[in-house]
This record gives structure tokens, C-alpha cells and sequence, in this order.
């Protein structure tokens, strides 16, 4: 105990630097889809090919999640997040350069890469700094840092976009991450894996299979997978399909940006409820609200519903989710955490490459707004039902 306080500036640190990470993450995710708008008729693309590109990023986070995942029970964290933030940074920043489909999804591919080693590493950061009883809450805190920074960018595109382009948003979102590694590289303390020192480290079948976690980790994989389908299907398409209702280009940066704010919101209300009650009840709880919330939005026409809706579905879909970040690595050894949550969000990022295909396909076949919102309502009804089975049947293999 009386090591503590010389560790807690530290902590702080690191939570602090981690926390400006997922933000510039955010800003980065968001910032491909308040961009569309102008974005796919300035390259040309139609709504099947903008789904590609969209979702190409989302194949590089899966790549980067198992790369990021296996690697941070291997190695020292700072050098594995400070190779993706600088990855991250500098394909964002040659979006600028892209002149068609082609070279536009190399680039997100790539920086999707970096993005999706960046998560892994992080979970397993904030489960080494946070005290038993503050786990889900540091980990929602870190990572609302991504509804923040997609905050700032809706809010970027809002007061920008229209007078400097859809490049500025990628050279912003590419430079600030690159500003960032030099602060890395002095302020943040490295730590390594501490169960690697002399326990034996169980093989990648036997960690995510073995000791009864078959239920629980294909629960996890698919709970990740449609949470994630309607996750990104909102970060790339929510401006384009409220600028679709007829609410504009301004209308489509405000629900990005009040789905944005919820999340935030809903990060540490839900995190705080799970620290306080355990997971089964906020976790149950939130997917039918966010069923609800999405039901609202295909319906609602004017602006003021749009947004209330938007931050509703933020608020039970973010919360949800990175709360889960936090419950997920406790099923399983401690040597195998950051390969288990990397499993889970690679897996969670096949849902995240079918979003925006999704919602490409649906538009182009004539769904509409309404439609395409409605048809994410069974999906997420699915995952609730996941997140039910997973909260009740699971036992923590411990600290």
C-alpha cells in the first residue's frame, strides 16, 4: 500500500495520455463519415463503392486488433501503442492525397491497422492501472476519449468542412496524432506484461477455449460482431442518411455530433452502474433501450427528435460497448487478456466491415433512411440476447 501514491501521478498520466489517444482515434473514425457527403461525389464513388472504401478501414482493424491483441501480452505496452498512434497519424494524413477509390481505401486501410493495434493495448493499459473495484469505470473513461473525438470532428465538419474542404478533416485528424508520439515518448512509463515474468503462458486455444470459455468467448465474438455491424453503420452513414431526411448537410453533422455526446454520457453512466451492480443489469438493460432508440430514429423527421434519438442511441450503444471492454478480459487468465480482447474486437470488427457495406447495399437498393434504421432493430435485439446469456452464465477467472 505504501507503494501507491508515488504511482498514482503516474497513473494519471498514463490514463490522461491514453484517454487523448482514443479521442484522436475518434476523431479519426468519425471523420470518414461527416466527410461522405462531400467526400463520395468528389471522387466519384457511388453509394456500393463509398461501402468498400468504409469498409476497408474496418479490415485493417481486425488485422491490427489480433496483431495489437497478440502482441500486448508480449511486449512493453508504450512501444506497441506508439508504433500504432504513429501508424494511425500517417496513413489518416495521406487521405488527403487520395484521388479515387482505389488509393482512398489503401489509405484507410492502413491507418485502420493502426487503429485497431492501438485497442487492445489499451484495455490491457487500463487493467493494469485501475484498482479492482474501478476497472469498468477507467476503462469507459479512457475509451470515451472515441465518442469525444468523433464529437469534435462532427463539430469540425459543422464549422469547416463547406469553406475548406474534405481534405482539412484528414490533415487535422492525421497531424495531431503525430504531435502526440513525442509526448509519448517522454511523459508515458512503459510496463510489461506482469504475469510474464514466471508463469507459464497458455496457448491461444486453450486461453480463449479451454477451462469452460467456449460459451462465453463465441458469445463475446458475436456480441461484438452485431454490436459493432451497428456501430459503424452510424459513424460512416448517420450524416448522410439524416441529410437524406431533408435536414441538410448541417443536420447530418448534428446528429453526429449528438450521438457522439451520448456516448460520452453513456460511458461513465454505465460504466458506474456496472462497477456498482455488476454487468448483468446495465448490460441487459441497454440493448432493447438502444432497440428503442433506433426504432424512434427511422421514424423521426424533423431535427429536434433526430438529435434527441441520435444521443439516446449513442448513449446505450457506446455504454454498452465499452463497458464490455472492461468485463471481457476478466474471463479469462491474465496472461492471455490482451489476446482475448484482441480476439473480441477482431471479431467485433467483421460486424464493423459489414456495416457500412450493409447500409450501402440497403441504400442502393432503395431503402431509404427509415429503412436502413429499422433493420439494425433485430440486430441489436440479437446482441442484447448475447449480452443476457454471456452476464449470466459467465464466472471471472479472477484479478
Amino acid at each position: 500500500m505504501g507503494a501507491s501514491p508515488p504511482h498514482a501521478p503516474r497513473g494519471a498520466v498514463t490514463l490522461s495520455l491514453c484517454f487523448l489517444i482514443t479521442l484522436l482515434e475518434g476523431f479519426d473514425i468519425q471523420a470518414i463519415g461527416v466527410a461522405a457527403p462531400l467526400l463520395i461525389p468528389a471522387l466519384g464513388m457511388s453509394p456500393g463503392q463509398a461501402g468498400v472504401v468504409f469498409g476497408a478501414g474496418m479490415v485493417g482493424l481486425v488485422c491490427g486488433a489480433l496483431g495489437g491483441g497478440w502482441m500486448a501480452d508480449r511486449m512493453g505496452r508504450k512501444p506497441l501503442l506508439m508504433i500504432a498512434v504513429g501508424a494511425f497519424g500517417l496513413f489518416t494524413l495521406a487521405t488527403v492525397v487520395a484521388g479515387g477509390p482505389v488509393s482512398l481505401g489503401l489509405y484507410r486501410l492502413l491507418a485502420g491497422t493502426g487503429l485497431g493495434a492501438a485497442m487492445p493495448t489499451l484495455v490491457a493499459i487500463a487493467m493494469e492501472i485501475a484498482p479492482p473495484d474501478r476497472r469498468t469505470r477507467t476503462t469507459t473513461l479512457m475509451f470515451s476519449g472515441m465518442p469525444a473525438g468523433g464529437a469534435l470532428a462532427a463539430l469540425f465538419a459543422a464549422g469547416f468542412l463547406s469553406r475548406f474542404g474534405w481534405h482539412s478533416i484528414f490533415l487535422v485528424g492525421g497531424v495531431l496524432p503525430l504531435l502526440l508520439l513525442p509526448v509519448m515518448a517522454r511523459l508515458m512509463p512503459d510496463s510489461r506484461v506482469a504475469a510474464s515474468g514466471g508463469a507459464e503462458r497458455p496457448n491461444s486455444v486453450q486461453a480463449l477455449f479451454g477451462g469452460g470459455r467456449l460459451l462465453i468467448t463465441m458469445l463475446a465474438w458475436f456480441m461484438f460482431g452485431l454490436t459493432l455491424l451497428v456501430l459503424y453503420l452510424l459513424l460512416n452513414w448517420l450524416p448522410s442518411l439524416v441529410a437524406a431526411k431533408g435536414l441538410g448537410g448541417v443536420g447530418g453533422a448534428g446528429a453526429a455530433f449528438a450521438f457522439n455526446v451520448g456516448s460520452v454520457v453513456g460511458c461513465w453512466a454505465i460504466g458506474t452502474l456496472v462497477d456498482r451492480l455488476g454487468p448483468r443489469l446495465p448490460i441487459i438493460a441497454a440493448y432493447p433501450a438502444l432497440a428503442l432508440s433506433l426504432f424512434g430514429l427511422a421514424g423521426a423527421d424533423s431535427l429536434a427528435p433526430v438529435l434527441v434519438l441520435a444521443g439516446l442511441a449513442g448513449f446505450f450503444l457506446l455504454g454498452a460497448q465499452y463497458s464490455l471492454y472492461g468485463i471481457i478480459p476478466l474471463y479469462y487468465p491474465a496472461q492471455a487478456r490482451g489476446l482475448a480482447v484482441g480476439a473480441s474486437i477482431a471479431a467485433g470488427r467483421l460486424g464493423s466491415i459489414g456495416g457500412p457495406l450493409v447500409a450501402g447495399h440497403l441504400l442502393s437498393q432503395g431503402w431509404g433512411p427509415a429503412g436502413v434504421a429499422m433493420a439494425m432493430v433485430p440486430v441489436v435485439l440479437s446482441a442484447g440476447v448475447a449480452a443476457a446469456v454471456m452476464t449470466l452464465r459467465g464466472r471471472y477467472v479472477g484479478d
